[in-house]
């Protein structure tokens, strides 16, 4: 089925699902219900009664019931009165609120709506003086559509969840209730979302982290603030390692700034306008100054580059930093590590001559696609553009420059690509990187950043050839993005079985018994020498030992329950034959001790 074919069966889906609550409950007050990502929801007010998720199956049995009743989804025009009055009689007092709104400011054709954009458009530009309905069976809704021209063009469905939500998405409104659903074309297709949903479940960074150790998060420390134990500290060292090394390689040096500065950097940037409500305030009790902690690092960098006079000759500088920032997240938003309040960043910016700007741009999306290869996700590009909004700062013609360079330099790259306005940052267009996992979901990674604007508001020059003062570029970059939300979704990727190199225990061995005596010494001598070269240069081997009094089949279940690549297992009858069994996530071999270190090494 086509997407747009799939997009009008979700949104006539939506439409179905409040009929068929309105079969149940005659007293049902209807929101709205647009399409989303792999389904629709339609937002549903049933006053003192609750929906849960026991009603979904007479619900679904309903919504089955309209389909096989091959109903048509009829369109009408009428006046915006004439729609009031409609909401009025049917006492649909969300839709009734929609539709003043609309009649007091909006566009002129209702048509060009979405109904979850309903009753925002701004002041003045003109009131909407026609709306459209789509009716069918008896279920009346204001819709722009589209539809399927009949219910028997509907695919497959299911209802997945109920969720409270705030009317209009404003805290001060009643909540309503929001029925989720899926719906695609075929059967397969649904089967095969759901078990995507199951592994998805199964691989959550949430009920991992706990299992594997590797973080925790505490009420006295506070939401969106994780705490890394030493395991999960080693891979956090470790994939920071990984990407210093991928940009050290291409001269990039490392800086370090403070965690807190005066608000005045901010404003200067055009950080504090754009993003004051989310910045941590810190109050001197010696001064007058009004601090922040840090929510970026890019304005610090150019301090940096601004201390000493540079020359063209010194172009490009190159800077690096991995370090925690902060940000006032709304604690709705906070989940696991995928969005927290203290996010590190392995950071770095180039300052560079408009002419060095393509060889800067393809060192970076090199950086990003080795890094990316090494853990076998699939990449794709987003070229985030600004629209037409006025959120965004610097003159048009030099964002149509920077678009335009980032977009040569993609196409150079033969990158896979696609163009999305909107999603630019305030000072400049991007390369956004988007990873496909293990289970088929796109994960935002890594970004570079074109940035003529924060160099002009910082006032940053160099001497250029003829004597003269120019303004640098400014390319920002990250690899990782937050290592944090990096983590999470390297460990729903892999479902805790890390590559070897990242694995914060890479290798434990197993004791049958405690006879074992100096050969269990002779082969933490052997591994010791192991050298691990792929892709971070030079990690020590990380091993354990456990030669507890415990039966060996419990140390293997827990040397498996966290995932641990390599179990090495020596029992009395390995010695004289100078023999250990090593044991893979997918097999199990005994070899010679003499070829352990090249096995282990064939790990990376």
């Amino acid at each position: 089925m086509e997407d747009n074919n799939l997009y009008a069966m979700r949104h006539s889906l939506a439409h179905i699902t409040a009929a068929a609550v309105k079969r149940l409950w005659p007293e049902a007050k209807f929101g709205v219900g647009p399409v989303v990502d792999d389904g629709f929801y339609y937002d549903i007010d049933l006053g003192d009664n609750k929906i849960s998720e026991q009603d979904f199956p007479k619900i679904e049995s309903k919504m089955k019931e309209i389909i096989s009743e091959n109903q048509d989804f009829i369109r009408d025009d009428c006046s915006i009165d004439d729609a009031i009055n409609w909401a009025k009689n049917e006492k649909q007092n969300y839709k009734e609120e929609l539709l003043n709104d609309l009649k007091r400011s909006g566009t002129t054709l209702a048509k060009d709506l979405n109904p979850s954009e309903m009753g925002t458009i701004a002041e003045g530009e003109g009131s909407v003086k026609f709306v459209s309905f789509y009716t069918n069976g008896e279920f009346r809704d204001l819709c722009r559509g589209p539809h399927v021209s009949n219910t028997k063009q509907i695919g497959v469905f299911k209802l997945m969840r109920v969720a409270g939500a705030y009317w209009r998405g404003n805290e001060n409104n009643p909540q309503m209730q929001r029925i989720y659903g899926v719906a695609f074309a075929t059967q397969s297709d649904l089967d095969d979302y759901l078990e995507k949903l199951r592994l998805a479940r199964q691989y959550d960074h949430r009920k991992l982290g706990r299992e594997l150790d590797l973080y925790t998060m505490s009420p006295l420390v506070g939401s969106g603030l994780p705490l890394f134990t030493p395991r999960g500290t080693i891979l956090r060292d470790i994939v920071s390692q990984y990407s210093n090394q991928l940009r050290q390689s291409f001269g990039f040096e490392k800086v370090w700034t403070p965690h807190i500065t005066k608000k005045d950097l901010y404003e200067k940037s055009g950080h504090w306008a754009k993003f004051g409500d989310e910045l941590f305030l810190v109050k001197s009790q010696e001064t007058s100054d009004q601090m922040a902690l840090k929510p970026m690092n890019c304005p610090h960098h150019t301090q940096i580059f601004d201390s000493q006079p540079r020359s063209y000759r010194d172009l490009p500088i190159r800077y690096l930093e991995t370090t925690t920032d902060y940000r006032d997240e709304k604690t709705g938003e906070l989940g696991g590590l995928s969005r927290v309040r203290s996010l590190t960043q392995d950071d770095s910016h180039v300052f560079c001559r408009p002419d060095q700007i393509e060889n800067e741009i393809n060192n970076l999306l090199q950086c990003a696609r080795d890094l990316y290869e090494s853990i076998n996700m699939k990449l794709r590009v987003r070229l985030s553009y600004r629209d037409e909004s006025d959120s965004y700062l610097g003159d048009v013609s030099l964002w149509e420059s920077a678009q335009d360079q980032l977009k040569t330099a993609v196409e150079n790259n033969n990158l896979d690509f696609f163009e999305q306005e909107g999603e630019a940052a305030f000072y400049g267009p991007k390369i956004d990187f988007m990873a496909t996992d293990a289970i088929g979901r796109e994960h935002q990674v890594a970004t570079v950043q074109l940035d003529f604007i924060q160099p002009q508001r910082f006032n940053l020059k160099y001497t250029n050839i003829e004597g003269g003062f120019d303004t640098p570029v400014m390319i920002h970059c990250a690899l990782l993005g937050s290592i944090e939300r990096f983590i999470s979704v390297f460990i729903e990727h892999t479902g805790g079985w890390f590559d070897f190199w990242a694995a914060p225990e890479q290798v434990r061995i197993l004791t049958v018994n405690n006879s074992i005596g100096e050969y269990l010494d002779e082969v933490k001598d052997t591994i010791s020498k192991v050298v691990l070269m792929s892709p971070v240069k030079y990690n020590e081997l990380r091993f354990s030992v456990d030669d507890r009094n415990e039966s060996l089949g419990k140390k293997i279940r827990e040397a498996s329950s966290m995932k641990i690549p390599l179990q090495i297992i020596i029992g009395p009858r390995d010695i004289a034959s100078r023999q250990v069994s090593v044991r893979t996530k997918s097999s199990e071999q005994k070899i010679h001790i003499d070829k352990l270190i090249d096995f282990i090494e064939g790990l990376n």
